[in-house]
C-alpha cells in the first residue's frame, strides 16, 4: 500500500520535471580550469579544422565533384555535432551545479542523436559514390548527376532529422517519475529510463529508426565495400592503387566511429559499474569529440588535392604576413 501510494504520488509531481540532474561530473576543484581548457583548444581546433575544408571546397571549383561535396557535408556535420556538445560541456565544467533545463536536454538530444544518424547516412553516401568510381568508371559521371547529388544530400540530412524528431517528440511527452541522468550530457535512453508508465512504444519507435538510420546505412557501406573489393582483387595493379588511396580515409572514418558508437550503445543498454567512471566518461565522449577531429585531419592529409590546396593557402598567408 505505501508502495502505491509513493508510485501515485511520484506520477502526481511527474509533469513537475523542468530540469535533470547530470550525475556524472565529478568534483575536480581547481582541475577544472585545466579540463576547461583543454576542452576550449579542442573545440577551437575542431571549429577551425572543418571551417578551413568547408571553405576550401567551397571556394575552390576544381574541388566541385561529387566526393569532395559529400566530404563536405562530412565536415558540416561535425560542426553540427560539436556544436550540440561542446559549448554545454564547456558551461557544465565550471558550474557547481550539474543541471539542465529539459527543453534544452531535448534538444541536445535531437542534436546528438542526429549528428550520430547523419555520419552514418553520410558516410553510406560516400561509400557509394566510390563503389561507383571504382567499379563504373565510365558511367561514373551519368550516374553521379547534379540532380543525383542533391538528391543524396537530402536523403543524408532528411531521413535523419524526421527520425530523430519524433525519437525526441515521443521521449518529451513521456511521464517521468525522476529527473536524475548518470551521464555528462543527456541521452534518450536515460530519459526513457525515467519513465512512470511503460515505455514500450518508444523502444519499439527507437529500434525501428536505430535500424533504419544506422544498420541500413551500415548494410550499404558492407555491401559497396564487398563489391570493390571484387573489382580490385580482379582488377589491374592501377585499379587496386586507386581503390586504396581513395578507400583508406573511407574505411578509418567508419572504424573509428563505428568503435565509439558501439561503445556508448552497450554502456546505456547495459551495467557497467566494473568499468571505472573515468574510462565510461571518455569512452561515451569518443564518437563526439575523436571524430569530429579524425574526419578533418585524415582527410586532409590523405587527398592529394585538399593536401595541395591547404599548402597553397598556407603558402600565400606567409607571403603576405613576410615584409
Amino acid at each position: 500500500m505505501v508502495v502505491l501510494q509513493t508510485k501515485i504520488r511520484m506520477k502526481l509531481n511527474s509533469s513537475q520535471v523542468l530540469y535533470f540532474t547530470l550525475t556524472a561530473y565529478v568534483d575536480s576543484g581547481s582541475l577544472k580550469y585545466f579540463c576547461f581548457f583543454v576542452i576550449l583548444s579542442l573545440y577551437v581546433l575542431i571549429i577551425s579544422c572543418n571551417v578551413l575544408l568547408i571553405v576550401l571546397i567551397c571556394v575552390n571549383r576544381t574541388l566541385h565533384e561529387p566526393m569532395f561535396l559529400f566530404l563536405c557535408s562530412l565536415f558540416v556535420n561535425e560542426l553540427y555535432g560539436s556544436l550540440g556538445l561542446f559549448p554545454f560541456l564547456l558551461v557544465q565544467i565550471l558550474s557547481d551545479v550539474h543541471i539542465i533545463p529539459a527543453p534544452l536536454c531535448f534538444l541536445q538530444i535531437f542534436c546528438i542523436y542526429t549528428y550520430a544518424s547523419v555520419e552514418f547516412t553520410n558516410l553510406a553516401v560516400m561509400s557509394y559514390d566510390r563503389y561507383v568510381a571504382i567499379c563504373c568508371p565510365l558511367q561514373y559521371n551519368s550516374l553521379m548527376t547534379s540532380q543525383r547529388i542533391v538528391f543524396l544530400l537530402f536523403i543524408i540530412w532528411l531521413p535523419p532529422c524526421l527520425a530523430v524528431g519524433g525519437t525526441a517528440f515521443l521521449s518529451s511527452s513521456l511521464q517521468l517519475c525522476g529527473n536524475v541522468i548518470n551521464k555528462v550530457y543527456c541521452s534518450n535512453h536515460s530519459i526513457i529510463k525515467l519513465a512512470c508508465n511503460d515505455p514500450t512504444a518508444n523502444n519499439i519507435y527507437e529500434f525501428v529508426m536505430s535500424f533504419l538510420t544506422v544498420c541500413v546505412p551500415v548494410s550499404v557501406i558492407v555491401y559497396t565495400y564487398m563489391r570493390i573489393l571484387q573489382v580490385c582483387f580482379s582488377g589491374s595493379k592501377q585499379t587496386r592503387q586507386k581503390a586504396v588511396s581513395t578507400c583508406t580515409p573511407h574505411l578509418a572514418s567508419i572504424i573509428n566511429f563505428s568503435f565509439g558508437v558501439s561503445f556508448e550503445i552497450l554502456q546505456s543498454r547495459f551495467n557497467m559499474n566494473t568499468v571505472p567512471s573515468f574510462i565510461r566518461i571518455l569512452l561515451s565522449l569518443y564518437f563526439l569529440t575523436c571524430q569530429t577531429v579524425f574526419n578533418p585531419v585524415l582527410y586532409g592529409l590523405n587527398m592529394s588535392k585538399i593536401r595541395s590546396m591547404c599548402k597553397k593557402l598556407v603558402l600565400n598567408s606567409v607571403r603576405k604576413c613576410s615584409p
